[in-house]
């Protein structure tokens, strides 16, 4: 199942990458590195495809075509005034590889006080973080000068990254030590560069905290567009309330940012630092093994709701960060009856744009038909059942999918299952689960679900796999 929001990061790729967001390019994967053996008994194994992100990173247009992201209105007087006492200290920040100097992504970033200190999305600055072999950054400011950034510190769990530049700010930004409180419907102004097209700000309102999010997002009521990703969002004063991060593609400016409560625990730890980190692969992935403890403790904190579909009992979790829906073929012309119910986490973390991780879905489907013989049937739930797509997904940046299959009987259901499981090649001890179970039990109807978690440590996908498995069950007679 692909589960696909309307949320984009807002930093800007350049024409030269003029690739679908979000679709790596095919590469040929290399072995799987050789994983524990499944107890007899327990759930086994599992693996995942990625989701498609909640937050992608639009191309830039290229000649002859129109970008449609929503123009900013003109400045009120207010506004044009705040901008000309803050546009010394933001900056524009771009990613160039190494070869050649060729640009390769765009966002913004602001100067912190006096200091020389950057703050910006670390989506903005990913592939330095990953890629420094491959990819160096600069800075450019409002009068068109420019200069190389030093990478200090990442926090991939709030989208945010500290910079070091050779010049130091006015003190206009102010990045409080105390938490900032705001009003609902208190203006903010967002400053970036949108598009690539220059410096610009942008008026709006704050309006609350986004409650589907694993992570506090604060929602401004104001156009961020593409380039603005890592600029700050500011009160009348210059006081830092927020770092722009994305806007909703199916609304009208309504946009997010990071609470710069991330910012302030991120400038603390820089403060805090000896030197900074010459690899930050590990980083990222000690940051992404705390969010699966988190996502996964939350997840089975309490045992797993249970629906009926039809005779079946399936396992789903509605929360705060999960979202479920259902649909049906009932109205269409169709020799079987299906019934899909699917449950999917709202958000996730980017990692690249090729990659984003720390994810849950299910998805459940309840086949039936009276008037097909059985052996069309069974070819019919087996083309839905999708098995043979597991294991074909070549992706550079996990191993090949170790998968198995074997006959398993939960409480009350019999039941075949196919697991897959891939691990992270950057990242060692994460991994990407998958679990396709199809019932047994009646020649004329089938239960389908699966079960894909991502970035998870071995032992806790496991975890949920058996929660998940041990859950499926039967309630009466079809």
């Amino acid at each position: 199942m692909k589960f696909a929001t309307s949320l984009f990061l807002s930093c800007s790729l350049g024409s030269a990458l003029a690739v679908p967001a979000g679709v790596p390019p095919a590469v040929r994967a290399q072995p799987a590195a050789p994983l524990p053996a499944a107890r007899e008994g327990t759930a086994p194994p599992l693996a995942i495809p990625p989701a498609t992100p909640p937050g992608t990173t639009p191309p830039a247009p290229g000649p002859g075509e129109l970008d449609t992201t929503t123009a900013l209105p003109p400045p009120s007087s207010a506004a044009q005034q705040l901008y000309s006492s803050a546009q010394a200290d933001l900056l524009q920040i771009r990613m160039l590889l190494k070869n050649g100097r060729t640009q390769s992504t765009v966002g913004s970033g602001f100067l912190v006080g006096t200091s020389n200190l950057v703050l910006t999305n670390y989506h903005v600055v990913s592939q330095m973080a990953l890629d420094p072999e491959v990819y160096a950054g600069e800075f450019v400011d409002t009068d068109g000068k420019r200069g190389p950034v030093e990478l200090l510190a990442v926090d991939v769990l709030h989208d945010l990254a500290v910079l070091r530049v050779n010049r130091n700010g006015t003190g206009f930004f102010i990045v409080p030590e105390q938490p900032v409180k705001l009003r609902q419907g208190q203006d903010l102004y967002s400053l970036g560069n949108p598009l690539d097209l220059g410096f610009a700000i942008s008026e709006g309102a704050y309006n609350g905290v986004v409650s589907r999010s694993f992570y506090d997002q604060l929602i401004f009521s104001g156009p961020i567009n593409s380039g603005m990703s890592g600029g700050p969002s500011v009160t009348s004063g210059g006081t830092v309330a927020g770092i722009n991060v994305s806007k909703r593609r199916d609304g009208e400016a309504v946009s997010f940012l990071v609470p710069v409560k991330y910012a302030q625990e991120l400038l603390r730890r820089v403060a805090g630092q000896r030197a900074r980190p010459k690899d930050f692969n590990p980083l990222i992935a000690e940051q992404l093994l705390a969010h699966q403890r988190a996502m996964v403790a939350r997840l089975l904190d309490t045992p797993l709701s249970i629906k009926n579909m039809g005779p079946y009992l399936v396992p789903v979790r509605e929360s705060g960060q999960v979202r479920c829906w259902g649909r049906s073929n009932v109205m269409m012309e169709a020799t079987y009856s299906a019934d899909t119910l699917s449950c999917a986490m709202e958000s996730a973390i980017y990692v690249s744009d090729t990659q984003q991780t720390g994810q849950v879905s299910m998805t459940h489907q309840y086949l039936r038909s009276a008037t097909l013989h059985p052996l069309r049937f069974a070819a019919l739930a087996s083309s839905q059942f999708g098995v043979d797509r597991l294991g074909k997904t070549r992706d550079a940046r996990l191993t090949g999918p170790l998968c198995s299959e074997r006959f398993v009987h939960s409480n009350t259901l019999p039941l075949r299952a196919v697991t897959c499981v891939r691990a992270y090649r950057k990242f060692p001890g994460l991994y990407n689960f998958t679990l396709l179970t199809a019932s047994t039990d009646n020649p004329q109807a089938s239960l389908q679900s699966r079960l894909d978690v991502s970035g998870v440590s071995y032992e806790n996908g496991m975890r949920v796999a058996r929660a998940f498995l041990n859950a499926l069950g039967r309630s009466g007679k079809l």
